[in-house]
């Protein structure tokens, strides 16, 4: 389940110390965004933040929660967001702590997947602003009513 709206806003109060914080409802839950990056999820108002290598030490705490995962072919995939422990709400300073290393590894990640990406080419340039000639559609040989060949007339 996602998010209901109170929390969220909770979260974008509690998180704002860290720069412009949104959520977004994705997969069926809600993820939490700052400046753009992902660094934590929330699911039935349970929030958990993203973790890597990097914070993984300092959400020591979190590790004996379940991880957020989800179901897929009968087999459990556990994704890389622990669970904020409840004492969190009440020491807004140890929330925004943890928000912070979660958000160092949102930047980690994105740097990662920055590097690995494939690069796209870019688009050809035309030549003299001349539009480049259409290929004919290859078909059956039969024409179909919806695309039938128009003629120049002489």
């Amino acid at each position: 389940m996602v998010a209901s709206d109170s929390f969220a806003e909770f979260l974008r109060e509690q998180l704002a110390p860290l720069g412009r914080v949104t959520t977004r409802r994705m997969f069926g839950k809600t993820g939490v965004f700052c400046d753009g990056l992902m660094l934590g999820m929330v699911t039935d108002n349970t929030l958990y933040f993203r973790v890597d290598a990097g914070n993984r030490a300092a959400f020591k705490e979190a590790e004996f929660y379940p991880p957020l995962n989800y179901g897929k072919k009968g087999r459990t995939i556990d994704l890389s967001f622990w669970r904020a422990p409840e004492r969190l709400f009440d020491e807004p300073d140890d929330l925004i702590t943890w928000a912070r290393l979660a958000l160092g590894a949102a930047h980690r990640v994105a740097a990662k997947r920055d590097r690995t990406a494939p690069r796209r080419r870019s688009k050809p340039q035309l030549a003299n602003n001349r539009i480049p000639p259409v290929r004919p559609e290859r078909g059956n040989g039969r024409q179909n009513s919806s695309k039938q060949s128009r003629s120049k007339s002489p």
